[in-house]
């Protein structure tokens, strides 16, 4: 059992038999009214994004998921294709499930799965991915002196923010976890 000030961002609760992961949380306290939890939580099995208040005495059941690694092999459809790296089975996680995380995706990236009753309900992106810029302006001479950036366009589709300096062809590492720019590779 969670207390309220244990469910964060990015936590996996249980919630009327159903598993949830926190996509945003707000902690507030009024006078004499008690603790509550304004929580966004999306629905691991059907992708259903809701709002819920939690008031300061409730407790919250910890979703019991297992992890595992897998490999991401294509897209088909709306359906991103996983290989289990143990067991070799291939299974599929829709784009809605997926959200942001599907534009890091590309064909052989290690991801960890996370699964609830042995279903496949979501996935895990490594915090830091080197992906390839396919587009890039050109940097204007003169702009480096105010350390300007521009906005490059890597091999899914993914806009992310560089310094100027970053030109097409580059490997580039981005945080996964705030969609930003590291460093070249």
């Amino acid at each position: 059992m969670l207390n309220l000030s244990e469910i964060k961002t990015g936590k996996n609760i249980l919630w009327e038999e159903q598993p949830y992961v926190v996509l945003h949380h707000e902690h507030s306290k009024t006078g004499r009214a008690g603790a509550v939890l304004r929580t966004k939580l999306k629905n691991l099995l059907t992708g259903a994004v809701l709002d819920k208040t939690f008031q300061g005495s409730e407790k919250i059941d910890n979703a019991d998921m297992s992890k595992a690694k897998a490999q991401f092999l294509y897209l088909e459809g709306d359906h991103y294709v996983f290989m289990d790296n143990e067991s070799y089975e291939q299974f599929f996680l829709s784009k809605e499930t997926l959200g942001q995380s599907a534009s890091y995706l590309v064909e052989g990236t290690e991801v960890t799965i996370l699964q609830f009753n042995g279903q496949p309900v979501n996935m895990e992106l490594p915090i830091k991915m080197t992906l390839t810029v396919v587009d890039a302006p050109p940097g204007i001479k003169g702009d480096s002196v105010s350390g300007g950036d521009k906005v490059v366009t890597v091999e899914t589709g993914l806009k992310v923010t560089t310094p100027l300096f970053v030109k097409e062809g580059d490997r580039i590492i981005i945080n996964t976890e705030q969609g930003t720019y590291v460093s070249r590779a």
